[in-house]
């Protein structure tokens, strides 16, 4: 999945209040995923996350390794698993 943290935001689309004390979680947008997990019978287990998501994850997930930057943006790689919570509209 790739994700574009959210900055200083208060409050989602959907409603949910941020708070300050999730200091170790970070919210950030779902801007693309891929087809899904293929099992090893190659069958697709399908997203359950889409594009336009707002989703809580650690915020040791928004950098390093996985930090990417396409046409001057920065974005993150996490798989779906690393997900804490999906906010949907």
């Amino acid at each position: 999945i790739l994700l574009k943290k959210q900055e200083g935001q208060e409050k989602t689309k959907s409603g949910i209040i941020l708070t300050s004390n999730t200091s170790n979680y970070a919210y950030a947008d779902v801007i693309s995923i891929g087809p899904g997990l293929f099992t090893q019978t190659g069958d697709i287990i399908p997203m359950t996350s889409k594009v336009g998501d707002v989703v809580l994850l650690h915020a040791r997930l928004l950098k390093g390794d996985n930090e990417i930057t396409l046409d001057d943006k920065k974005y993150v790689l996490v798989r779906e698993s690393e997900i804490s919570m999906v906010s949907t509209d």
